[in-house]
């Protein structure tokens, strides 16, 4: 017995039902991340199914929540319809959210969609070393989960003009830049953490989480020993790309060998990322309501969805 509905990409490019694709070969390439090549097929299969379910939810909630008003006899706005993005570190979630951003402010009942990721919620470098625990960045205790869930539950309240903290990539830092977003019709939010629940914390039940605002789920999935080998190979065009940038972190990674390289970022994973993955990541995948999962040319296989 599956709580899900399982569709192979055949099954589910059948579900776009006409939907036409608004985007270029030319956005495709922007929106793809540093190691996957998203093309049209994919985009066309799998993307625009997904965007027309979604847009499929978001009138529902309108509807139900214009019989709210009605009933309230209110003329408050509607709250933005949020999206949770989870999974994996290298596995394509960045890449999944950023493609249905740009799909679903396509749409002509909601044009204004944000897009925040979990990583401007990280604590900044010097918080995590005073703590001990930069190497547990990415783990739930890296994260400024009350800032957090305090910034989900403003938007979900309609707040205006909320600013979200920078992450930066290369300076492995939050930095001094801010980001606005100001009452999206949708927020889609991607992160590491975003399906977490009181679940992993029985210590303290009573904490609010981020999927407590989520309307709706998604699981960027994978085989765990792939995501390995992507993050490797990402690790190997970080070294000839963003590791050289002026102020990188991890501008030392650039005087390996191809090889030591290889074997370091392998350690990395193994000692980091993978642990991440296993203890804290993965047991939320069960949570989500759509499961996409990838095979080993990045392209998906089997979409998952809860009945």
């Amino acid at each position: 017995m599956t709580p899900y509905l399982s569709f192979n990409r055949q099954q589910w490019a059948e579900l776009r039902n006409s939907v036409p694709m608004t985007l270029s070969e030319a956005d495709l390439k922007e929106l793809q991340g540093v190691n996957e090549n998203l093309t049209m097929e994919e985009s066309v299969e799998i993307y625009l199914p997904l965007a027309r379910l979604l847009n499929l939810y978001i009138a529902a909630r309108k509807n139900r929540n214009s019989v709210l008003q009605n009933f309230l006899g209110a003329t408050n706005a509607a709250p933005p319809f949020i999206i949770g993005i989870a999974g994996s570190v290298a596995v394509g979630k960045s890449t999944t959210a950023r493609l249905l951003q740009a799909l679903l402010s396509r749409w002509q009942d909601h044009p204004k969609v944000a897009l925040v990721t979990t990583d401007g919620f990280l604590y900044p470098k010097k918080v995590l070393d005073e703590r001990g625990i930069m190497h547990r960045k990415g783990f739930p205790e890296s994260y400024d989960i009350k800032r957090l869930v305090e910034f989900v539950s403003d938007i979900k309240a309609g707040k205006p003009t909320l600013q979200v903290p920078v992450y930066s990539h290369i300076t492995y830092d939050i930095t001094d830049e801010l980001k606005t977003v100001d009452r999206p019709d949708v927020l889609i939010i991607e992160g590491l953490n975003v399906l977490q629940s009181g679940m992993d914390y029985p210590h303290d039940p009573h904490r609010v989480f981020v999927s407590d605002f989520l309307d709706f789920t998604i699981y960027v999935d994978a085989e765990t020993d792939v995501i390995e080998n992507w993050y490797v190979e990402r690790f190997l065009k970080f070294r000839q790309g963003a590791f050289t940038e002026p102020g990188s972190y991890f501008s030392h990674y650039t005087q390996l060998s191809e090889q030591e390289a290889v074997d370091k970022a392998r350690a990395i994973w193994r000692s980091i990322n993978g642990i991440n993955l296993e203890e804290n990541i993965l047991p939320t995948k069960g949570r989500a309501q759509l499961v996409l999962k990838k095979g080993s040319h990045h392209l998906v296989e089997e979409i998952l969805l809860r009945k």
